[in-house]
């Protein structure tokens, strides 16, 4: 059997005595412990921070240098971009101009190109006014100027050729032959023709021994029968051709015809 052992847990100071507690079980915990422990940790956090301290003492000066070094290129590049920015104010400022100067090209451009369209939209309209000999010559042209797909500049171009080319015909007295469609006449049939610019014209068949007046309608370029006029128009074109002397020719003629309203 064993006997139990007895353990001092503490003392009780008495006046005059001093008693022993005996008591039964584990001893209590050493109270040295936990100071040995915060001791231990107090230790530990030392160290690491006088290792923190001691890196830092040897990083600092990397440190400080590499940031100075940051510094300085930091000013370098702010003074590039302040002397790249005088030296390209001018440039923007061409540049700025530019962009207004070509934008008020654009809306120019734009108003001319729809001037433009309105003039081929007359010419169109004025064809069926013109002498048949010009308005034939100039059929490329018109199908050219149709076609919606025409840039501004060839657009311009061929107007600008067209209107010449009336204006040409206009100052100059043409003569030739030419087949022609003539109402109340069987059908279309080989004519000496001669035209006074865009105004007027004379018409001749020497076999029928007939003439014609034309000229611009209402409706578009019309000939008109000149009764007992053959002979007249016949010495006419021979003048002109050189084959006859030249003398004064008296034919009628109207100036000053109106047109239709949508051609005017």
């Amino acid at each position: 059997m064993k006997v139990p052992q007895l353990h001092l847990s503490r003392w009780l100071l008495v006046p005059g005595l001093a008693l022993a507690l005996v008591s039964r079980g584990a001893p209590d915990a050493d109270p040295m412990q936990p100071g040995e422990k915060a001791a231990g940790d107090w230790i530990k956090v030392r160290l690491e921070t006088a290792r923190l301290e001691t890196d830092w003492r040897s990083d600092r000066p990397l440190l400080e240098s590499t940031v100075a070094g940051l510094k300085d290129r930091a000013q370098t590049l702010e003074e590039k971009r302040d002397l790249l920015k005088a030296q390209t104010a001018k440039d923007r400022d061409d540049a700025a101009t530019m962009e207004g100067k070509n934008k008020e090209a654009s809306e120019d451009l734009q108003a001319a190109e729809t001037r433009l369209q309105a003039l081929d939209a007359k010419l169109v309209e004025t064809r069926p006014y013109l002498p048949p000999r010009l308005s034939e010559a100039l059929e490329l042209s018109y199908r050219s100027i149709a076609n919606t797909g025409l840039g501004t500049g060839e657009r311009m171009q061929l107007t600008m050729t067209m209107l010449n080319r009336c204006l040409q015909f206009n100052r100059t007295v043409t003569s030739g032959e030419e087949v022609l469609a003539i109402d109340g006449e069987d059908a279309a049939k080989s004519l000496e023709v001669i035209y006074w610019g865009l105004s007027h014209a004379y018409a001749l068949d020497r076999k029928a021994g007939k003439a014609w007046y034309g000229s611009p309608g209402p409706k578009g370029w019309k000939w008109d029968p000149l009764a007992g006029s053959a002979s007249q128009v016949t010495q006419l074109i021979s003048v002109y051709n050189d084959k006859a002397d030249p003398d004064f020719v008296i034919l009628p003629a109207t100036l000053g015809q109106p047109l239709q309203e949508g051609a005017r």
